[in-house]
């Protein structure tokens, strides 16, 4: 039998990118109006902390046997169904109430979301050679929708409500079905390797650890928070969401030049550099500096976020690099998990400009985490 991997076209990314874009509208937004809106929601601030962190918890434990899954049932397949349980999620958002109906949300779109960047990153690396232009292209195009919402969400949440504007984009994420039919069938189906819950980790995937610890988890959380203790909750849902959206508008354009120079020149230097501006970043945030601080936190993800894929390929040459990546980007995923945790159960015992700082030495250690021996051919 022939196990060897099918190597697609470009189309195959894009078309997932696109599935992946219009299921993220809900979960970008709910960042940036649940801190915020808490009580609308019939919850508490704690229980924002764990809503935020339960989808990453849901991917943690279900990533390996979610690309399992993948093998046997193919992933155009999967990508339907995703798509389909992504609408879900969101419509829970507006038409649910309460911590264990959001939940459910939160869950589904776990699953999802581990389904389709899955499924992205397969299309994308089926030619190695060209593995990190294809996941620049593919973060570019799934980053479009975010970037918008981010930025038009908070106005949209002003005019018809923190609840209902997840009803509108509910209706929109629904397009996502119709594009995952478009995706290639496989023809065969390899049988499924086994998969751990929770791989151990590499040096690397320790480095993304604390990527999704200070930047996904609590800055997302907290930089609201930040804004809202002097100004208006609409004048922090606003700020937030520009910061999102800046944050994935930058993508859209960095993602591809970072891939092809990724390819070309290597990445190690890159990603140092990014990570040392998180770092400069969050000095600013605990500063009381929110806007330029939050701006270079946002511009160090972008890179970081289409460079980590490649500079894991190059480490890897000679190891399957499918499971390298969904290990890499489970430890990502335990890191953003705690991070929203830390902000929602210690933010009545530490001050924001305190829980900044720590997310800078935690950063300080990523700078160490991620150096590597140049690698000789």
């Amino acid at each position: 039998m022939n196990n060897q991997k099918p190597v697609y076209g470009v189309g195959p990314t894009l078309l997932s990118s696109a599935v992946l874009s219009l299921a993220l509208l809900g979960d970008v937004l709910i960042y940036v109006v649940l801190p915020v809106n808490a009580p609308l929601f019939g919850i508490n601030i704690f229980w924002v902390g764990v809503l935020l962190a339960a989808n990453r918890v849901t991917r943690i434990f279900t990533l390996g046997a979610i690309g399992s899954l993948a093998e046997r049932v193919g992933p155009r397949n999967l990508a339907i169904a995703a798509s389909i349980t992504a609408t879900v999620s969101t419509l829970i958002y507006g038409l649910g109430e309460g911590a264990s109906v959001l939940l459910v949300g939160r869950i589904l779109w776990g699953l999802s979301f581990a389904s389709l960047a899955l499924l992205i990153y397969s299309y994308a690396v089926a030619d190695r050679s060209k593995a990190g232009t294809r996941v620049g292209l593919g973060r570019a195009m799934h980053s479009i929708g975010p970037a918008l919402v981010a930025l038009t969400g908070p106005f949209l949440a002003i005019e018809y409500g923190a609840k209902f504007v997840f009803v509108i984009l509910g209706v929109i994420t629904a397009l996502s079905i119709p594009i995952a039919f478009l995706l290639p069938k496989e023809a065969k189906r390899r049988r499924p390797p086994k998969s751990h819950w929770l791989p151990k980790p590499k040096k690397f995937d320790l480095f993304l650890f604390t990527v999704g610890l200070t930047v996904d988890g609590v800055f997302a959380v907290a930089i609201t928070l930040s804004v809202a203790e002097t100004s208006s909750i609409s004048t922090a849902m606003i700020t937030g969401g520009v910061l999102v959206g800046m944050r994935r508008g930058l993508e859209v354009f960095l993602s591809p030049v970072s891939g092809i120079l990724g390819d070309r020149y290597g990445t190690q230097r890159l990603l140092f550099i990014s990570t040392l501006a998180m770092a400069i970043g969050f000095v600013l945030l605990a500063l009381g500096f929110f806007h330029s601080g939050g701006a270079i936190v946002v511009i160090g993800r972008a890179f970081i976020a289409s460079l980590w894929p490649a500079e894991l390929a190059h480490r890897i040459p000679d190891e399957d690099i499918m499971h390298r990546l969904a290990v890499g980007q489970t430890w990502r995923d335990v890191g953003a998990a705690i991070g929203p945790l830390i902000v929602g159960s210690i933010l009545a015992l530490m001050s924001l400009s305190d829980i900044y700082w720590v997310t800078v030495v935690i950063v300080i250690i990523g700078l160490i985490l991620q150096k590597r021996p140049p690698v000789t051919h």
